[in-house]
């Protein structure tokens, strides 16, 4: 996970906030992060797990930009410190307080000011793109019998992205677009591999109609998954109360559940799983902070995805009939998530192989 120690490592942070993002390189133990290719702070890094610590040494950015920029750091240091839960921070007192405000950071109880990775993931600040579903007004109505809150207007455009230090690549989501996406979503549909867990074969029409419900359903949100701008899937994040699974278990207002198409062959594998999987429920966390729930329903005998998710942290909960398949209801808790940084690969429960 952690880059090595000699080679210089760099990636790219997303920050909504400026609509740029801040790009993070490392030369040796030192971090220089640059927003518009201009050196915004310096950083060091010793010591690696619990033991880490990092210093600012040098900051040209003020403001929310020194915050924001402080972000990116943490968020760098994390993965080369080798995914400690904290890390010691050496700051001046301005940002020092600016973090402890966010909630990233704390003081121990020796007066070390400590940054918690748990809380640093929570922040929608580098990863969220769009407003995010959480600040829509709650008000409730009834919709095909059933009880919810009324769902905010479907965004458009890309709304999450991330970069995936063991790929070395940009994942991103973005709102599936018709006019851009017809073409590839029925070639994928057509794909036998995945017809036989989608099975929505058919012909150009059939999808233009399939992802034209998607788009107008206020409770699901068709996205398309790239790698460095290339698509390679299709996802669809759900409601779960409105959704058909809401009438088999105790479904809260906002807890969310999503259905998955690998379209490339070529992205396929535990690396690429341990990548896109952990950054939809995060993605899907950090959209609304009322979520606290989420849920799938794999095929009961699709006994891969059903390590896969087992890896990711979702606890089996029980197998139920659905008209068309036996499946298996899972569930992850938004607290086990960030609590047990779900965000990197863990071992396999069968193999003990680590996602990366």
């Amino acid at each position: 996970m952690a880059a090595s120690g000699g080679a210089p490592y760099s990636c790219a942070s997303p920050c909504r906030a400026l609509g740029r993002p801040f790009y993070s390189q490392w030369d040796g133990a030192e971090l220089t992060v640059r927003l518009d290719g201009a050196v915004q702070q310096r950083w060091r890094l010793t010591g690696e797990g619990p033991s880490a610590e990092l210093a600012l040494l040098q900051t040209a950015a003020e403001g929310e930009a020194c915050r924001l920029a402080a972000l990116a750091a943490l968020e760098a240091a994390f993965v080369r410190a080798d995914d400690p839960a904290t890390l010691r921070l050496m700051a001046p007192d301005d940002l020092a307080e600016a973090l402890r405000l966010d909630g990233i950071a704390d003081d121990d109880a020796g007066g070390r000011l400590l940054a918690s990775a748990g809380m640093l993931f929570q922040r929608p600040d580098l990863w969220l793109l769009g407003a995010g579903s959480g600040g829509f007004p709650q008000t409730h109505m009834v919709s095909n019998g059933r009880y919810h809150p009324r769902r905010p207007p479907k965004p458009k455009g890309l709304l999450y992205a991330r970069h995936i230090p063991w790929l070395e690549q940009t994942l991103s989501f973005r709102v599936a677009d018709i006019g851009e996406d017809l073409e590839r979503f029925h070639r994928w549909q057509n794909d036998p591999r995945v017809a036989v867990f989608w099975q929505e074969e058919g012909d150009l029409a059939k999808h233009r109609a399939y992802l034209e419900a998607q788009l107008s359903d206020p409770h699901t949100m068709p996205l398309i998954a790239s790698l460095d701008g290339v698509p390679f899937g299709y996802f669809e994040v759900y409601w779960a109360k409105e959704n058909r699974i809401g009438a088999f278990y105790d479904a809260q207002d906002h807890d969310r559940g999503w259905h998955v198409l690998i379209g490339e062959e070529h992205v396929r594998g535990r690396a690429y799983v341990s990548a896109w999987l952990p950054s939809l429920v995060h993605f899907m966390f950090l959209d609304d902070s009322r979520t606290q729930r989420i849920v799938g329903e794999p095929r009961a005998d699709h006994h891969q995805q059903i390590r896969n998710l087992d890896r990711s942290g979702f606890a089996k909960v029980k197998e139920f009939d659905f008209p068309h398949k036996r499946a298996m209801l899972v569930m992850l808790l938004r607290e086990r998530y960030f609590a047990d940084r779900l965000w990197v690969p863990r071992a396999d429960p069968v193999t003990g192989k680590q996602g990366a």
